[in-house]
C-alpha cells in the first residue's frame, strides 16, 4: 500500500520534458525559496487530462492544486522527516531500484534471460547429497567438508548406490529417509549454482561438486523432461470464514452446487451467483492462465492439474481459502520467449542471478571511476569489534582519528575505517548466529564495498544524468510526503475515536441505508419447483423444510438463502415488488426466485459500525483541507503574476 500511494505522489505530480519558458522564471517563492515556471508548466501539461474537477483545469485552478503539492513538501523538511533514518532506509531501496536501469550489464542480464528460458522448458528429475558447510567457516572446516563430499563422489562414480551414500553422509534434514529425493524442478526452483549443476549434468551421470550458501553438493540427475503446459481453469468457491451473517454449512452449499451443475445449470451463472471470490465471479469464476508451482495453494494446483480435458469439473474440494469446484477451461500452447522475457527479467533482477550481476556492475564502477585499496582492515576489526556485535547489538561511538584511515577510495571519494564501523552497526542484523569473528568481518565488507560503489554510482548519475535526477527526486518528495500525511492524517484519524465520532454526528445524513428486507430468498432450478417452494413458504414452511422436501440426495432443485439484503442485492431479481409475504415467482437470468419477506426496513441513516470505512475516509479529507489551510498560514507564498501570465498567455494560444 505504501508503494502505491508514493507512486500516486510520484503520477500525480511527476515532471515531464518540453516546454517554451525560460528554466530561471520564477514562479512562486515558498518562505523565499523559489520554485520554477518550469516545474509547474511541466506538472500541468502532464496531469492536465487526469483534472476531473473543471475548476481546476485552467492555469490559475491548477496553480492552487501545484501550491498545496509543494507546501507538504516544504512542511516535512520543516519537520525534519529527511533526516529520520527510516525515511533514509526507504528511500534507499527506491534508489537502488531506479538506478539499475542505468547501471544494469545488459548483455549480461540478456544472456541470463535466455539461459533460463531454455532451461524453463524442461524439468529435472534428480537427487543430491550435501555436506554442510557456510561461507563464513574456517579454512579448516571448508577443506574437511570438500574432501568429504570428493570422497563420497567417487565411490557414487565407482558404482556405489548413490541413493544408500545420501542416506549415509547426506546432512540434508530428512536424507536418511528420502535418500536425496528431489523430484522434478525447473528453472528459478532451486539456488542458482545447484540450478545450474543439475541442468548442465547429462541424464544418469553425477555433476561436478557444487558450491551453494548451503554446503557442498553432488547431482545425479534421474531423468529430464519437456515441462508441462499453462492451463486456464474456472472455479466457484464457498469461503469457510466464520461469519455470524451466514446461514448455510459451507461444505453443504459447494455440494448443493455441484449437484446443480451435474444437473445441467450454467457454470458460469452458478459462479456470479454463488461465489465468494468476487473477482472471478464476475467472469463467470474465470481464473488467469497459471503453471505448476506458481499458485499459493498446492491442493488447489493439485486438482486443477488433475484434469485432462477442457470443460472437466473436480468434485467439491477444501483448501486453505475454502471449498472449491474447479473445471478446466483451456490447455495453453507454450509461452513464446517475447511473451516470457519481461517476467523473466524482473524474477533474474529479484533473484539468485542478481549476484552475477552485482559482480560485473562492482567490475563495471571501478573500471569507468576508478578503485584503489586503501590500509589493511582485517586485523584492526577483529580487535576493534566488541562482542556485542554478535548478539547484533554492536553500537558505534567513535573511533580516534589516528586509526581511522582510508579502507579504499572510489573515484574522488574516500571511505574510511569509521564509515565500515557505521555500516556494521546499521546492517548487523545480517549476521548470522554462530559465526566467528574473521569471517564475520570479511562478509561485512565486501558488502560494504558492494554497497559503496553502487552509492558513489548514483551520486555521480544524479549530477550527470537530468533525467535521473528529475525522477529520483520525484520518489524523494513521495516518499516525504507519504511519511508526512501518515503521521498528520491518516494515523491521526485512524486512532482519534472521539474525533471520528464527532465528525459522523455532523454528517450522519450522509450515510443512509437503501430500503432493505429481511426474509428467506428460494432460488429454483425450474418454475415447477419455485412454485411448490412458493406454496410451502405460504404455508409458513422453514427454509431446512423446503430442501428436504424438495432436494433429493443426488439432485439439488433449490438453493436457500436467509438473512438481511438491500433491495439491489445481487441475489435478489430486479424490479421484484417490495411487500410483506411471499412474492411472486421472477425469472432471475435463468433461476426462478420467491422470496418470503419477513420485514421491509425503510431508508435510514447507517450506524458508525456499519460505515465506518466511508466515515473514515471523509474524515481524512476533513481533516486534510483543515490542515492546508493552516499550512498556508504558517508558510508565506508568493507568486510572480508577470511570469504567471506569460503561462497563461502560452496555454491559451
Amino acid at each position: 500500500m505504501k508503494r502505491y500511494l508514493v507512486l500516486f505522489f510520484i503520477l500525480a505530480f511527476s515532471f515531464g520534458q518540453g516546454f517554451s519558458q525560460k528554466k530561471n522564471d520564477v514562479l512562486l517563492t515558498i518562505d523565499d525559496e523559489p520554485v520554477l515556471a518550469s516545474e509547474f508548466i511541466r506538472v500541468y501539461k502532464k496531469n492536465l487530462d487526469l483534472v476531473k474537477d473543471e475548476s481546476q483545469k485552467s492555469v490559475e485552478g491548477y496553480l492552487d492544486l501545484f501550491i498545496d503539492y509543494k507546501l507538504k513538501i516544504a512542511e516535512a523538511y520543516d519537520q525534519k522527516y529527511h533526516e529520520r533514518q527510516t525515511y533514509k532506509d526507504e528511500f534507499a531501496k527506491y534508489e537502488e531500484q531506479l538506478s539499475r536501469n542505468y547501471i544494469y550489464d545488459n548483455k549480461l542480464a540478456e544472456d541470463l534471460i535466455k539461459e533460463a528460458y531454455d532451461r524453463g522448458r524442461d524439468e529435472i528429475e534428480a537427487r543430491h547429497i550435501l555436506i554442510s558447510v557456510e561461507y563464513s567457516d574456517t579454512a579448516q572446516d571448508t577443506l574437511k567438508a570438500y574432501n568429504e563430499i570428493k570422497s563420497i563422489r567417487e565411490r557414487a562414480i565407482a558404482g556405489e548406490d548413490f541413493t544408500e551414500l545420501a542416506k549415509e553422509y547426506s546432512t540434508e534434514p530428512g536424507a536418511s529417509e528420502r535418500g536425496g529425493y528431489l523430484g522434478y524442478f525447473t528453472v528459478f526452483s532451486m539456488v542458482y549454482p545447484f540450478e545450474t549443476a543439475a541442468y548442465n549434468t547429462p541424464v544418469g551421470e553425477i555433476s561436478e561438486i557444487v558450491r551453494t550458501q548451503f554446503g557442498y553438493h553432488i547431482v545425479k540427475v534421474i531423468n529430464r523432461r519437456k515441462k508441462g503446459p499453462e492451463i486456464s481453469v474456472s472455479h466457484i468457491m464457498v469461503s469457510d470464514r466464520d461469519d455470524d451473517s451466514r446461514t448455510f454449512d459451507p461444505e453443504e452449499r459447494i455440494n448443493e452446487i455441484y449437484k446443480m451443475l451435474n444437473q445441467g445449470e450454467g457454470f458460469e451463472k452458478l459462479a456470479g451467483q454463488y461465489s465468494d471470490d468476487k473477482n472471478s465471479a464476475m467472469r463467470g469464476g474465470k481464473l488467469n492462465k497459471f503453471s505448476k508451482g506458481t499458485l499459493r495453494s498446492q491442493i488447489f494446483e493439485s486438482y486443477a492439474f488433475g484434469l485432462s480435458n477442457p470443460g472437466d469439473l473436480t468434485k467439491p474440494f477444501k483448501s486453505e481459502f475454502g471449498w472449491h469446484i474447479v473445471r478446466l477451461d483451456k490447455i495453453h500452447n507454450k509461452s513464446t520467449f517475447e511473451e516470457l522475457q519481461p517476467q523473466l527479467e524482473k524474477q533474474i533482477k529479484q533473484g539468485a542471478r542478481s549476484k552475477v550481476v552485482t559482480s560485473a556492475i562492482s567490475a563495471k564502477i571501478k573500471d569507468k571511476y576508478g578503485f584503489s585499496e586503501g590500509e589493511p582492515y582485517q586485523k584492526y576489526f577483529e580487535e576493534y569489534l566488541p562482542p556485542e556485535v554478535f548478539a547484533r547489538k554492536y553500537k558505534y561511538d567513535s573511533m580516534p582519528p589516528v586509526v581511522n584511515k582510508t579502507i579504499f577510495t572510489v573515484g574522488d571519494k574516500k571511505f574510511t575505517f569509521e564509515d565500515f564501523a557505521q555500516y556494521i552497526e546499521r546492517k548487523q542484523k545480517r549476521i548470522k548466529p554462530g559465526i566467528k569473528m574473521g569471517p564475520l568481518v570479511n562478509n561485512m565488507y565486501r558488502e560494504f564495498e558492494v554497497d559503496a560503489l553502487k552509492s558513489y554510482f548514483r551520486e555521480k548519475l544524479e549530477l550527470q544524468n537530468e533525467d535521473y535526477a528529475a525522477t529520483i527526486n520525484e520518489y524523494r518528495s513521495g516518499l516525504l510526503i507519504f511519511d508526512l500525511m501518515t503521521e498528520n492524517i491518516w494515523r491521526k484519524a485512524k486512532t482519534d475515536s472521539l474525533g471520528l465520532n464527532d465528525f459522523y454526528n455532523t454528517v450522519k445524513e450522509k450515510y443512509k441505508w437503501d430500503k432493505r428486507i429481511t426474509g428467506t430468498i428460494v432460488s429454483a432450478t425450474s418454475e415447477e419447483y419455485a412454485e411448490r417452494a412458493r406454496n410451502m413458504l405460504n404455508k409458513g414452511k422453514t427454509g431446512e423444510e423446503i430442501k428436504e422436501a424438495l432436494n433429493e440426495a443426488e439432485l439439488v432443485n433449490v438453493i436457500i438463502t436467509s438473512g438481511t439484503f438491500e433491495v439491489q442485492d445481487r441475489q435478489l431479481p430486479q424490479g421484484f415488488k417490495v411487500e410483506k409475504g411471499v412474492s411472486n415467482i421472477y425469472n432471475n437470468d435463468g433461476s426462478y426466485v420467491v422470496i418470503n419477506i419477513a420485514e421491509i426496513i425503510p431508508p435510514g441513516i447507517k450506524k458508525l459500525d456499519e460505515v465506518r470505512g466511508k466515515v473514515l475516509n471523509d474524515y481524512q479529507t476533513h481533516l486534510e483541507t483543515e490542515w492546508m489551510k493552516s499550512l498556508r498560514n504558517k508558510f508565506t507564498v508568493n507568486v510572480n503574476k508577470k511570469v504567471l501570465k506569460k503561462i497563461n498567455k502560452e496555454f491559451k494560444s
